[in-house]
């Protein structure tokens, strides 16, 4: 990204703006396949949106849950549809090839859950390296 400086302010140009929007389009739609398995239960197309090293921590009723993202895809298929559930992508924040979001769910297997990603971009993809969650009144 190009910036020039003065008088200590960053200017940018119409191009990093360009490729600043781009950026966060492409991290939303690297989401979609884990928002959309919410709804279907899919759990093959959960893990599409996952690196194969990702880990999935947080706790569910008390129990702790650190799943590999394998696991995780049975968990999500095990839980089944949640035609109901709603979601909002809260935020979405870049840093070069790095990136966090924080994603919101209500009715998902009748729970709400606040998740946090972290992404990262290898070869013009990004993919979900981990997610850390809150299930909120069933923590």
């Amino acid at each position: 990204m190009s910036t020039k400086t003065k008088l200590d302010v960053t200017v940018r140009t119409a191009a990093d703006e360009a490729y600043s929007f781009s950026e966060y389009k492409s991290v939303e739609a690297a989401l979609q396949p884990y928002i959309e398995s919410a709804k279907t239960g899919d759990g093959a197309l959960c893990r599409t949106a996952f690196y194969d090293h990702a880990h999935i921590v947080g706790s569910v009723n008390g129990t702790f849950y650190d799943l590999d993202a394998d696991t995780f895809q049975g968990v999500v298929s095990e839980t089944g549809a949640s035609p109901d559930v709603q979601s909002h992508i809260a935020w979405i924040d870049i840093s070069g090839p790095a990136a966090a979001a924080k994603v919101e769910f209500i009715n998902w297997a009748g729970f709400r859950y606040t998740d946090f990603f972290v992404l990262y971009k290898q070869d013009g993809q990004w993919k979900i390296s981990g997610k850390v969650y809150d299930s909120h009144a069933q923590n």
